[in-house]
């Protein structure tokens, strides 16, 4: 679910895996991994994402509701 935002916020800039794991320190290898969701970064990298794609870590998960986090983690 969050590698999907991540994805679709760096498609919005037109940016390339590599654009944004330079942009916040990361390998492009572990920016693919994260929006594939064979990775759950900590909180650092969320904020390292956040910042690099211009946003608050709270605006990159204001899209997760209590039922889908509830069902997921279940």
């Amino acid at each position: 679910m969050f590698g999907e935002v991540v994805r679709g916020v760096r498609k919005g800039h037109a940016w390339t895996q590599e654009d944004l794991a330079e942009r916040a320190g990361l390998t492009t290898t572990y920016v693919g991994q994260v929006e594939r969701g064979d990775k759950v970064p900590s909180l650092t990298v969320v904020l390292k994402l956040a910042l690099a794609l211009e946003l608050t870590p709270s605006d990159m998960l204001q899209s997760f509701s209590l039922t889908e986090l509830r069902e997921t983690f279940r």
